[in-house]
């Protein structure tokens, strides 16, 4: 009986963070099941793209802040669209973060993500160094952060002074 001998497996290559915003990807409409479309809204859904994301995000001006659903709304206006997917928002969203951070390593201009907060400006604890790094890049810029109740949580205490929604 012949000893059968396996050859191990090839390394398979780890994407950056850089090659995760998938230039070749292209924006999509898309009517949603009857299911999502309870959860989130009837009508025509757009998949943006890593890069949209990306390039609305390099718009925020230094001092102001902007939240994932400002952007998602832009997008949709953008393309037509009735709204903007919010699950693939927010991961691109994620995916442009850490870009950001692998940018930096590399010197390279980097997307200012820390000033995306959620609708209610509290931080991102999923951003690159959690809610403490994104509190320290905000307050870099002027900002107020402040604590929840439970201390818990940073927010951004000074968001209606410096929110902005897109043209």
């Amino acid at each position: 009986m012949e000893t059968m001998v396996r050859s191990k497996p090839q390394a398979r290559h780890t994407k950056t963070w850089r090659e995760k915003l998938r230039p070749e990807m292209k924006p999509k409409l898309v009517t949603p099941s009857l299911k999502w479309q309870q959860k989130f809204g009837h009508g025509k859904m757009l998949i943006a793209t890593p890069l949209l994301v990306d390039r609305l995000i390099r718009e925020i001006p230094k001092g102001n802040v902007t939240t994932i659903n400002a952007i998602r709304k832009k997008l949709a206006d953008d393309f037509g669209a009735d709204y903007t997917c919010p699950i693939t928002t927010g991961i691109f969203t994620w995916i442009v973060a850490h870009a950001a951070e692998e940018d930096k390593i590399n010197y390279a201009s980097r997307s200012p993500y820390w000033r995306v907060v959620k609708e209610n400006g509290g931080l991102n604890p999923r951003y690159p160094g959690g809610e403490k790094h994104h509190a320290q890049l905000l307050k870099a810029e002027g900002h107020t952060i402040a604590k929840t109740k439970n201390g818990r949580h940073h927010y951004l205490a000074d968001l209606n002074d410096s929110m902005i929604l897109f043209d």
